[in-house]
């Protein structure tokens, strides 16, 4: 389970806290985040999800605080909307306990968090015509990862699902992935980013 993999703990509840009943719904439904992840918008972000997704096995369910979803949600929320995606109601922060012993709360400290700018934009694919290389350069030590594949129109819509990717894809910078975390969920990062759909149908 690659959202919540060496989190600490390696046994967990099911049902979980959104009600998932089997592992392979867990691990479906855990992979749609880990793009989110990869944007860094919240050092808590894997922390708050796994103890909904994978809760620790214990004889009672631990709840995340609702200020560590509060937190979270603050940071990541607005990079969901720029790509397309609000903050789900099941995520609806007043559902969970406010801080005390007995629910996990932040470990980051908020003075710190405060500080630091999420690494994602809605620019984060756009590489304007022209660019130099150096400017392409910058581009892709700044980068996450970076990978090059070849896709071709399927048909006139609009979004990314009107295309073909090729099978191949070869990874030019892996950073902290592995290369086996990549290609499964390649797709699902292009849906999230409207700006390669923009980049790619000025291109076509």
């Amino acid at each position: 389970m690659a959202l919540c993999y060496d989190i600490g703990y390696s046994e967990m509840r099911i049902p979980n806290l959104l009600e998932h009943e089997t592992m392979a719904e867990v691990i479906q439904q855990a992979s749609s985040w880990l793009p989110l992840l990869v944007r860094e918008c919240h050092p808590d972000a894997r922390i708050f999800l796994c103890s909904l997704f994978a809760p620790i096995c214990l004889d009672r369910l631990i709840y995340p605080c609702r200020s560590l979803c509060e937190a979270v949600k603050n940071s990541c929320a607005p990079i969901m909307a720029c790509y397309g995606y609000p903050w789900p109601e099941i995520l609806d922060c007043n559902q969970f306990p406010a801080d005390h012993n007995l629910c996990i709360s932040t470990i980051t400290d908020e003075t710190t968090s405060s500080k630091r700018m999420p690494r994602a934009s809605c620019r984060d694919c756009e590489l304007e015509e022209g660019s130099t290389a150096r400017e392409i350069l910058e581009i892709f030590c700044a980068s996450d990862f970076a990978l090059k594949i070849r896709i071709s129109r399927k048909n006139m819509t609009a979004t990314i699902s009107g295309f073909n990717m090729d099978t191949k894809v070869e990874v030019l910078k892996h950073g902290p992935l592995l290369r086996s975390e990549i290609h499964p969920n390649l797709q699902h990062w292009l849906d999230l980013d409207a700006t390669c759909v923009h980049n790619i149908m000025r291109a076509i």
